[in-house]
């Protein structure tokens, strides 16, 4: 896991790669606050080496949770260090992707998910305790065949459906070669019960073409198609970059093969969701923080770190499981960790320290809360200021816990305290505990509040007015 970084494009080396590769159009790309990517486009004879300088006007108040409408007037900053050739337009294009800042002062835009990211990388450096964060999330997701949807006043309904899915072994429409993987028992056999393997290859192979090194990729433990590709670690910032990336060539390498992709916590009732557990370590001078001679060889530094991740869970939930339906996964007995507890190779607690390697280097904590519908500079930067608010405080996160929990009495399982059970919970969680996200001014109060409004106003309000299709069979004929 070397730390070595290799030479990233500037200025000059991305006006070269536009002219040798005859570059048709520059696709500038941004994030919103929720986490998606936005974009709009120009052609090459528009580009010009000033835009790098002189930025690109846009309206900041059509993107979600960004400006009001009276100051709606933002600025891009494309980064020259993110170009790639868009392996799926039909003409040569180049993604850049942007800072967002104030048109007036050219201060970097407080809500801009990709300034809190850079601010809090600042911050680590300045506060001494570290110098670099690494970050190696492991998103799951699902590969599906076939998705309908529609929510209306008088009638609510979703239908997925997957060749693999379990739920087809007794399917008569077309020829049917059976070898479903079974609910919970996709993990993972070979072909033919995985019949994604050439697809998951591809996807892996068009991120080496972008410049994501990807480590392993294989069928998850849930039927009907759930996968997990892993990114190679990276600094806090390039792998929130990376991740973005990552969900554009997943979601268009599967639309090239006819189907279709969600990161939707849980998609499918009754088997394992997708979650998104997390890597992360302190480096300072080029030497790893986390080893040391503690409890599974970590140092009272990686400690301290897994005590304010603990501490501050609920809160972290609210930005790294930002969803209603984050909440449906978040539930004992499929494998997501609703426990917050620590423990060697226990993957049944919310903070895991693997132990595959004894090299210092691969020294870790693994955050595995997470699901992958979170803005990931947003939650890389949380999580990354509570492990900093642990080791400043010298939050020790007690005893860990090296059992089954989900086989633990109850008696005992009453003193461990667990994740939020709703996004509500989490949200009110989130304004009562955030101070620590505020050091260096790495999360605004706006930021905070305008996030808290936004999620109750148009995900956890709406939800709670409709009438859900599972209360009709439970309460029609009462």
């Amino acid at each position: 896991m070397s730390t070595e970084t290799k030479s990233l494009p500037g200025v000059a080396e991305v006006l070269d790669i536009i002219k040798s590769n005859d570059v048709k159009v520059i696709d500038l790309k941004f994030c919103d606050l929720l986490g998606q990517w936005q974009h709009f486009s120009l052609t090459a004879k528009e580009f010009t080496g000033e835009i790098f300088e002189e930025g690109m006007g846009f309206d900041g108040s059509s993107i979600r949770g960004f400006q009001k409408i009276h100051e709606s007037d933002m600025i891009l900053f494309p980064d020259p260090s993110s170009a790639f050739l868009d392996p799926f337009t039909q003409v040569p294009t180049l993604s850049l992707t942007c800072d967002i800042a104030d048109p007036i002062t050219r201060e970097s835009y407080a809500r801009d998910p990709r300034n809190v990211a850079k601010r809090a990388e600042n911050y680590l450096k300045s506060s001494g305790i570290a110098d670099t964060a690494f970050f190696g999330p492991e998103p799951e997701f699902f590969i599906l065949d076939h998705i309908r949807y529609d929510q209306s006043h008088h009638f609510g309904y979703y239908y997925i459906d997957s060749e693999e899915g379990f739920w087809n072994s007794g399917s008569n429409g077309t020829q049917n070669l059976g070898h479903k993987p079974r609910y919970k028992e996709g993990y993972f056999p070979t072909s033919p019960i995985d019949t994604l393997q050439d697809l998951r290859t591809d996807m892996v192979l068009t991120l080496e073409a972008v410049g994501i090194n990807v480590e392993v990729h294989h069928h998850e433990v849930a039927t009907a198609g759930q996968t997990e590709i892993d990114m190679r670690r990276d600094t806090l910032t390039k792998m929130a970059d990376n991740f973005l990336v990552y969900k554009y060539v997943t979601k268009n390498v599967a639309k090239k093969h006819g189907k279709t992709v969600t990161f939707m916590a849980k998609p499918i009732y009754g088997d394992n969701g997708s979650g998104m557990h997390v890597h992360q370590s302190l480096w300072k001078g080029g030497k790893p923080l986390f080893s040391g001679n503690g409890y599974a060889g970590l140092s009272e530094m990686a400690l301290y770190y897994i005590g304010g991740i603990l501490k501050h869970a609920p809160a972290l939930c609210a930005i790294s499981n930002p969803t209603t339906n984050s909440y449906k996964r978040l539930v004992p007995g499929y494998e997501a960790p609703v426990n917050l507890a620590y423990s060697q190779r226990n993957r049944s607690a919310a903070v895991r320290i693997p132990m595959y390697s004894s090299n210092p280097k691969a020294k870790r904590i693994e955050f595995r809360c997470p699901d992958p519908m979170c803005n990931p500079y947003l939650a890389f930067a949380a999580m990354m200021m509570a492990g900093i608010d642990g080791i400043i405080n010298k939050i020790h996160p007690g005893n860990p816990l090296d059992k089954d929990i989900y086989d633990m009495p109850p008696e005992e399982l009453r003193d461990v305290p667990s994740t939020p059970g709703s996004l509500e919970e989490a949200l009110n969680a989130l304004a009562d505990d955030h101070e620590f996200m505020l050091r260096g001014d790495v999360f605004s109060e706006d930021l905070i509040k305008t996030w808290i409004e936004y999620k109750m106003a148009k995900e956890v309000k709406p939800m709670q007015l409709r009438p859900h299709p599972y209360e009709f069979v439970l309460y029609y004929d009462v």
